[in-house]
């Protein structure tokens, strides 16, 4: 009997899982294809200038966490995924605000927001400074101050965040944007601090003893999804799909398979 009561309970649960599977999952409208897949493929903005969201892989085959999200999202569609790379933010979200691509992996700030729509964060990532080791600044509180620089990616969403907090400090920006990109500035320029994401300036410390990165955080960093304005069908989809695979454990894989250390998924919305 109690095998039998445990086998109708497992056919249960599944019917309920299915259930809510078919209701978190609806079949694409002709209307969301349109948004998403106006060319008949999904285009995915990928940002190798956030190694915390997209790497090459041994071949340089695009990897990670935003390139598992477009290919799922491409087969949730029932069409074919086209990966279109960009070694920073600034460009890669130039290419979803002009329509050129259909979707981009991309951290939230109300400048851009004025120029393409954006779903909940999937994860949040950090924004910090790093130092030479003996500086007298110690925490995120002591950099605005008047006399130092910082070295900055261009166009980051850190520097659009700092642009706008900063009183004191000035912000010395790299001709490129990335996760890294301060690091040189603030190396060949001996500037007093760099801004960036926590994960690429722990890296670059970790082999570089003369420098230190702060424990705090100036920013969390929102990561999203991103489709150009005027699609409201797609951005309804997307906004859906990306609270499922933050529920389904999908984001918190695809970012620890990435190796790039602890990242927080994003809670979900409300």
């Amino acid at each position: 009997m109690r095998i039998l009561l445990a086998a109708v309970a497992a056919i249960f649960a599944a019917t309920l899982a299915g259930s809510f599977a078919a209701a978190a999952q609806p079949a694409p409208s002709p209307a969301v294809l349109k948004d998403l897949a106006p060319t008949g493929k999904l285009r995915a903005a990928i940002n190798y200038g956030n190694n915390v969201l997209a790497q090459k892989g041994p071949n340089g085959e695009p990897r990670g966490v935003s390139v598992d999200l477009a290919a799922a999202l491409a087969k949730r569609l029932g069409v074919p995924v086209e990966y279109v790379p960009f070694q920073a933010a600034g460009k890669s979200f130039e290419a979803v605000a002009n329509g050129t691509v259909d979707v981009g992996y991309i951290a939230i700030d109300p400048v851009r927001a004025e120029k393409a729509d954006f779903t909940a964060p999937y994860a949040v990532i950090e924004g910090t400074y790093m130092v030479p080791k003996d500086s007298a600044l110690k925490d995120v509180g002591d950099v605005d101050r008047p006399g130092v620089r910082i070295g900055i990616g261009l166009a980051s969403v850190y520097d659009l965040y700092l642009t706008r907090v900063l009183k004191n400090a000035t912000l010395v920006r790299a001709k490129v944007g990335g996760a890294s990109a301060g690091i040189p500035v603030f190396v060949e320029g001996k500037l007093e601090a760099a801004a960036g994401v926590r994960q690429a300036l722990d890296a670059y410390a970790k082999d570089h003893p003369e420098v230190r990165v702060m424990t705090g955080a100036f920013q969390q960093i929102r990561q999203a999804m991103t489709t150009p304005k005027g699609r409201p069908a797609g951005l309804a989809y997307l906004k859906a799909f990306v609270e499922e695979m933050k529920a389904s454990g999908f984001v918190a894989d695809g970012l620890k398979r990435s190796g790039m250390g602890e990242v927080a998924v994003a809670p979900p919305e409300k």
